[in-house]
């Protein structure tokens, strides 16, 4: 695309060509390229090659896992229950998927309007993460046409996992509307953006709610199994704060990491807004994401105290603990601090790097490394269910690559600047009797209609 774009290719940015025909939705669909050049393109990019290497292995194994079940990719049972697909796919995408009620607070409730420029990526990250949170999930448990199941057929209102599901629907159901206003401007449907605006302040309350609800009640999950994870990963008292706070800087430098991506292989698709203000944001996310990651700190060794297992670190198991303290926090703390201070956004985002690879070690450590540390063995995923992992991480790669592409998320829909920038209409001075005696009907009319 960049080179075509170099070549004098149009970008889609509005919903009419050059020419000032109203662009179809094939056109639009293929970033304004005729198919032959779209394929063209697509054949060109190495990456696409990569990833049609991986959905050729991977999409038969994954079918292969819904037809001879669970056992046939993964090596899942009693003693290690959780894999790849939990493991990594649940637990370590919903808290990097957290941005979105953080922006939406931020932007919609608190009014912070210099962040707006990111809000919509904010959004789109915590949407498609939930849902492919979803798909991994649906991969562990197959039988996806009994997902309904906990809705309306089975209730458990007791259980933890009742409550999750529950939370995860209802808010991937709220990010689905908060993210459709920039789809509804880009098929040219202006009355169902009215219509979401209009109910903005109540999804982003809902937003707040939900999330933080089953961002800690996925740490509650653990209490369920108490002695099996590692003393040091678990703590009956704080382990759902600790699930809850690690995903705040977890979630701002996941939209951090995502947005130095697209300015550096798609700086083509965000507009001059995007591109001047980026820096500027970034350092405002990097700021939340510091004091993040400090509480997230003092509460993990206030948990430390205060079960009083100091003596675990001076073990094999500590070490790993302070690897992923250090390596994955405190690191990271003081390369955003920093960065921040002297303005190297070279390491602001250095550090937002590592807070994300910090989150999801911790995610994979309590939920697959450390689970049943004390037996002799430690359970090595099998390559099938490897490949079905990558396969969907993948298919989450290209599904946001593709919402990025055309949805007016890194840029503004043209049409709506050029709405946003008409001004005002200018109110008529006061008249006097006198003057006004001698407007004509039509002129005095004309002017109270201004008014």
């Amino acid at each position: 695309m960049k080179k075509m774009i170099q070549h004098g290719l149009a970008i889609v940015d509005s919903p009419y060509d050059e020419d000032g025909k109203k662009r179809t939705l094939v056109n639009k669909l293929l970033l304004g390229l005729t198919p032959s050049q779209y394929l063209l393109q697509a054949f060109r990019n190495p990456f696409n090659w990569i990833l049609a290497a991986i959905f050729a292995i991977g999409i038969p194994v994954l079918i292969g896992r819904f037809i001879f079940g669970l056992a046939w990719a993964t090596s899942g049972s009693n003693d290690y229950p959780w894999g790849l697909f939990l493991g990594f796919g649940l637990f370590a995408m919903v808290p990097l998927s957290s941005s979105g009620f953080q922006l939406g607070t931020a932007c919609e409730i608190f009014g912070r309007h210099d962040l707006e420029p990111i809000e919509r990526l904010a959004l789109l990250n915590g949407l498609l993460g939930y849902f492919f949170a979803v798909m991994y999930l649906l991969a562990d448990l197959g039988q996806p046409w009994r997902l309904p199941y906990p809705m309306v057929v089975s209730f458990g209102p007791a259980a933890v996992l009742f409550l999750v599901a529950w939370h995860v629907a209802t808010y991937l159901s709220v990010q689905v509307a908060e993210v459709s206003t920039a789809f509804f401007e880009w098929i040219g449907f202006p009355a169902g953006k009215r219509g979401i605006r209009k109910i903005t302040l109540g999804l982003t309350v809902s937003g707040i709610i939900l999330s933080t609800l089953h961002q800690g009640a996925l740490g509650a999950l653990f209490t369920y199994a108490p002695g099996k994870v590692h003393p040091l990963w678990y703590s009956s008292s704080f382990q759902w704060l600790h699930f809850f706070v690690s995903s705040l800087p977890g979630g701002l430098c996941m939209v951090i990491t995502v947005s130095t991506i697209a300015a550096k292989t798609m700086a083509w698709r965000g507009d001059t807004r995007f591109r001047e203000k980026l820096d500027k944001v970034t350092v405002s996310l990097a700021k939340g994401a510091c004091m993040g990651i400090a509480t997230y700190i003092t509460i993990k060794l206030i948990a430390i105290a205060h079960d009083n297992k100091w003596a675990y670190l001076d073990t094999g198991w500590g070490q790993w603990f302070m690897f992923e303290i250090i390596v994955g926090f405190m690191l990271p703390l003081t390369l955003m601090t920093y960065g921040v201070h002297t303005r190297k956004m070279a390491m602001v985002r250095m550090g937002a790097f590592m807070t994300v690879f910090g989150v999801v070690l911790n995610r994979v450590n309590t939920a697959m490394i450390t689970f049943n540390w004390k037996l002799p063995h430690r359970e090595i995923p099998p390559w099938r269910e490897v490949i079905i992992s990558l396969t969907i991480f993948a298919t989450y790669i290209v599904v946001y690559r593709f919402i990025l592409y055309r949805l007016p998320i890194l840029f503004k829909w043209r049409q709506q600047e050029q709405e946003e920038t008409v001004p005002e209409a200018v109110p008529a001075p006061a008249l006097g009797r006198r003057e006004a005696s001698r407007v004509p009907v039509a002129s005095y009319s004309s002017m109270t209609k201004l008014d």
